[in-house]
């Protein structure tokens, strides 16, 4: 039960770090096409919750389907549901995520999808690495 809350609460964060990185690069690029609606920080808070559920559950689906009718797309698949979830984020939570244009719907889920994939990488790691510290500091002293 542990692992799967320390799951969930990295992929949590995972997705979180991905779109909050995409919201600045596309800020500090000057391109308003996907934005992070700061003052309902509720609303970013639901759509992170959403894009999260929707991924875990698209994938499985997605990789079947592309595994049994096109195995070629199957290394698309994160993309994919990367995509889609996004999509469903922002319909159902569009206060906290605005998406628009064709560099918010192209770029903006490819950056998501590879920040979102380093940080399901990096973080258990960093998580991992201050525990082990943490609990040598408190064996020391």
């Amino acid at each position: 039960m542990l692992r799967l809350l320390a799951r969930t609460a990295v992929l949590l964060l995972a997705v979180a770090v991905g779109m909050l990185l995409t919201d600045w690069a596309f800020a500090a690029l000057g391109w308003q096409t996907f934005d992070i609606h700061w003052a309902s920080p509720l609303a970013f808070v639901l759509a992170v919750v959403v894009f999260a559920v929707a991924q875990a559950v698209l994938t499985p689906f997605f990789a079947k389907v592309a595994r049994d009718n096109a195995p070629a797309i199957l290394s698309a698949v994160g993309l994919i549901t990367t995509y889609v979830a996004l999509l469903i984020a922002v319909l159902v939570a569009p206060d906290g995520l605005d998406i628009s244009g064709w560099l918010g719907w192209i770029v903006g889920p490819v950056i998501v999808w590879i920040v979102t994939l380093l940080a399901n990488f990096l973080l258990p790691a960093l998580l991992l690495k201050n525990a082990v510290e943490k609990r040598r500091q408190d064996a020391d002293g």
